[in-house]
């Protein structure tokens, strides 16, 4: 298949913000697409090579990339920095240079997606002391061949820096329609990809063998099935409002929530955001498949640091020190861990997703055999506020955050938020704040100590629906002269130019940052707004909601997508419930 094609696509992507638009675009490819390449394509349109969780990276940094552009034009590296700076954009510099290179090459060869798919894995995998030179000579090669536009999203997706503004949802959406003509089916390809967390293998599925193979979709051992998500209550009066008179209720740990499979003596990890993790914990690598009483499973647990001495849960910052490439034995016995398990997805060659939550907890405990490093999160059976109250008591009482609601007869929903499951924290029973979990979209530069850093950040929460992120507040307190620095080293390679068309916000921020970090922030209350657009209209015409005084908690949520974060029907349920605690106490 021509490449020029998919960056003729690519092009007519970056034109528009419009989702209907961008599905439309999305279902001409794929209409011209072959079969045996539309994996190649759903995962370049994503801006990678192979599904999150196989951890392949490119690896090419811009000082290679113009390199590289200097090397196929002929053109000094001082003319190609000063195009750069001009516009910001490292494609669209090579674009212009390219049209004025030097350089002849007397044999072109044909530019390919498949070409340039196997040249970009061809990068991905060099290693070693020749490596920089390797990755410049494949990246050379393309661009020898490539027309202008080509170059410009060849270097794009190598970068990191591809902006369609597209997500899985309206990938689904144009595959639904491309493949089977009815857009009502993207159901049954979003449920293929949460048990598969492959979208390329989803798109070659349909494509090969229509819905009926999707249909057909089974767990893949060691493929990390995408986690079930809570809504949040903020009173057990509220939770026994939603989930009835008798529910589970399990403690919610402050850890890392990692998805866990194992057969025989190998063992694979994920964190909920899909990330193979298994290097930070070879103790969990070394002693997990001791505990397990099954030929192979999958299953759902929360690391947490604990003090040694004690056995008492440590907060979630510490276990973070596990988070490194290097010194792993020493952090494996400077911060050590247990392994605490609260669900059963697949066992024995069999999914338990469509089992009820009171049948995977007694599968569970017949699998893992407790010991001090592997043990079941405590879980009770509650039938009034009463109950609820001593649990969360006892909850907060051993180090954790709350409590974990779950309805006894409902499946586990992969990939989901819903009401089957509920996390009820200390903090939301009096006041609203104190853990909202927020995607940092832009930046303001900072003034006095805060020169040269970003003193303030704008927030947003997501929306479901549309598959956006809608702003909410700017929060500038909370922040130390360390998390500042963290901050600004982790944000500083999300910075873009042009605003993601994910981000809905009528606020023009200093600098845009691709929605990708989410940081844990309190605020006294939400609040009717006719700036932000969370929830827009949907209390009052022309309004949004809003976060008043606004903090940060000092939390890095690292194991979180930006999808994960608060939604905007959270933060409805959330103002309606304040509205209605300030209505009650009127009344008394």
């Amino acid at each position: 298949m021509e490449y020029s094609i998919l960056a003729d696509s690519f092009f007519k992507m970056e034109s528009t913000t419009k989702r209907l638009e961008l599905t439309k675009i999305l279902v001409e490819l794929f209409e011209k697409t072959p079969h045996e390449v539309i994996s190649k394509i759903v995962y370049l349109l994503q801006g990678k090579l192979r599904p999150d969780f196989e951890g392949i990276e490119l690896g090419v940094a811009e000082k290679l990339a113009i390199r590289a552009i200097s090397k196929s034009s002929g053109i000094p590296i001082k003319k190609i920095e000063e195009e750069y700076r001009k516009g910001g954009d490292i494609g669209h510099a090579a674009s212009i240079i390219l049209e004025q290179k030097t350089q002849t090459t007397f044999l072109v060869e044909d530019i390919t997606v498949e070409r340039v798919y196997e040249t970009l894995l061809k990068i991905s995998k060099s290693e070693g002391s020749r490596s920089q030179d390797m990755k410049m000579k494949y990246i050379s090669s393309l661009l020898n061949d490539a027309t202008p536009l080509e170059a410009i999203y060849i270097l794009k997706i190598l970068l990191g820096t591809l902006r369609l503004g597209i997500a899985e949802n309206t990938v689904m959406d144009a595959l639904a329609v491309a493949f089977s003509g009815n857009k009502d089916n993207r159901k049954i390809l979003e449920h293929a990809y949460n048990v598969s967390s492959d979208l390329g293998k989803v798109a070659e599925t349909i494509a090969t063998k229509g819905i009926a193979g999707i249909e057909e979709f089974e767990i893949i051992l060691f493929n990390p099935i995408r986690p079930m998500l809570a809504d949040r209550v903020k009173s057990e009066q509220e939770a026994i409002e939603r989930l009835g008179n008798e529910f589970a209720a399990e403690y919610k740990l402050d850890g890392e929530r990692v998805q866990i499979h194992v057969e025989e003596e190998k063992v694979a990890l994920f964190s909920r955001s899909l990330e193979n993790i298994s290097s930070y914990y070879p103790d969990i690598i070394e002693k997990i498949p001791k505990a397990i009483q099954a030929d192979n499973a999958i299953l759902e647990a929360e690391i947490v640091a604990v003090n040694e001495n004690t056995g008492e849960f440590l907060p979630f910052q510490e276990l973070m020190h596990r988070r490194r490439k290097y010194k792993i034995e020493k952090a494996v016995s400077q911060y050590p861990i247990t392994v605490n398990f609260f669900d059963v997805l697949f066992s024995n060659e069999k999914s338990c997703l469509e089992l009820s939550y009171a049948q995977r907890r007694e599968k569970l405990e017949k699998i893992v055999k407790e010991d001090d490093f592997a043990r079941y999160i405590p879980m009770e059976i509650v039938r009034n506020e009463n109950e609820i109250e001593d649990f969360l008591e006892n909850s907060i009482n051993a180090g954790s955050e709350g409590l974990m609601l779950k309805q006894l007869d409902k499946p586990y929903q992969a990939g989901s938020r819903g009401s089957y499951w509920l996390k009820l924290k200390r903090e939301y029973q009096n006041k609203l704040g104190d853990s909202l979990d927020l995607v940092v979209v832009g930046g303001f530069f900072g003034k006095g100590r805060r020169t040269g850093n970003y003193g303030t950040l704008l927030l947003a929460t997501y929306d479901e629906d549309e598959d956006v992120f809608t702003s909410i507040c700017k929060v500038g307190t909370g922040f130390s002269d360390e998390s500042l620095d963290q901050l600004y080293q982790i944000l500083n390679p999300k910075v873009t130019i042009k605003k993601n068309p994910r981000i809905i916000s009528e606020m023009e921020a200093d600098v845009w940052f691709e929605p990708e970090l989410v940081i844990e922030v309190v605020a006294s209350e939400i609040t009717l707004s006719p700036i932000h657009k969370a929830a827009r209209d949907k209390i009052r015409k022309g309004a949004g909601l809003a976060l008043r005084f606004p903090k940060f908690t000092g939390k890095i949520r690292v194991e979180k997508t930006a999808e994960d974060a608060s939604t905007n029907e959270e933060m409805i349920t959330l103002y309606k419930g304040q509205k209605k605690v300030a209505h009650d106490k009127n009344l008394i």
